[in-house]
């Protein structure tokens, strides 16, 4: 088994981003409630069942491979795969907790996959498809590793989710800066064009909005993205262009621009999410 990647710089600081977060990623409870309940949505959503297998791609500490483990039963079998070793530890982990036998996790990157062609009859990938380098090919390579008439789970976020993200942008763009963020999948359009282009039929769009909620000033405040941290189909950071005097003065804005949006009740919070489905044709 490999547990060693040969990652371009893109994706190797993702990696290191989220290895670094590996040992709290599940112990936050908001953040484990909410990642493990958007999981259960897609995966439900997919019409998981007995005997069928599943790719989970992006699994990070293993939420929709193991969801998905305890649907497929016995006959079926869930592999998780992500580039994060320190993901893929926490995952292994869990399922060996829940003594689940039919899941298994491996370090792989979702676009490099060497997995056979008409393998699986669901692949998910929750909250990381914007971390793809090239989401068309992404898709038409996860096409391809479908059964004929199997279904892609992809989980996207509006371009108006979560607030820091649209304040840096919008602060970003007063430097001439253009952060993608969530603009790729931002729009129902959007969603539906990208499978369109990589061949997927009967493709459908759930929304749901019910994860949107008031935050504190403090917490929107840490949405802040910094020059340090990976930007989603975009390397280097788009704010590392910035010098340092400008950083901190980007910074000033972002946290004005936030105390402005401050009510009573603290700040919107949208995550406004896309629940996003396509079918592999029967017949090529």
């Amino acid at each position: 088994m490999q547990e060693k990647l040969n990652l371009d710089n893109y994706k190797q600081a993702i990696a290191d981003l989220y290895t670094g977060r590996s040992q709290t990623y599940d112990k936050t409870r908001d953040n484990d409630d909410w990642h493990w309940q958007i999981a259960n949505r897609l995966v439900e959503y997919g019409q998981v069942g007995l005997g069928q297998n599943v790719l989970d791609i992006a699994t990070g500490t293993g939420h929709c491979a193991i969801a998905s483990a305890q649907l497929v039963g016995s006959e079926g079998k869930v592999i998780g795969i992500d580039i994060s070793s320190g993901m893929i530890a926490q995952a292994r982990q869990k399922a060996a907790n829940l003594n689940l036998s039919n899941v298994e996790f491996q370090l792989a990157d979702g676009e490099k996959l060497n997995f056979p062609a008409n393998s699986f009859d669901r692949i998910f990938c929750s909250s990381a498809f914007i971390w793809m380098s090239d989401l068309i090919s992404a898709l038409s390579l996860w096409r391809k590793l479908l059964k004929p008439g199997g279904i892609l789970g992809i989980h996207a976020f509006a371009e108006t989710a979560f607030v820091g993200g649209v304040v840096t942008q919008k602060i970003a763009e007063k430097y001439g800066i253009s952060f993608l963020m969530s603009k790729p999948t931002g729009t129902i359009e959007k969603c539906q064009n990208l499978l369109q282009q990589a061949k997927f039929e009967s493709i459908e769009i759930k929304v749901e909005q019910e994860d949107s909620s008031y935050i504190s000033l403090e917490k929107a405040k840490r949405m802040w993205a910094g020059s340090e941290h990976p930007a989603p189909g975009q390397y280097p950071s788009p704010l590392s262009q910035l010098s340092s005097e400008q950083l901190a003065q980007a910074k000033a804005e972002f946290d004005a621009e936030l105390e402005a949006l401050q009510t009573e009740q603290g700040i919107w919070n949208d995550i406004t999410t896309y629940y996003v489905y396509g079918q592999k044709p029967c017949v090529s």
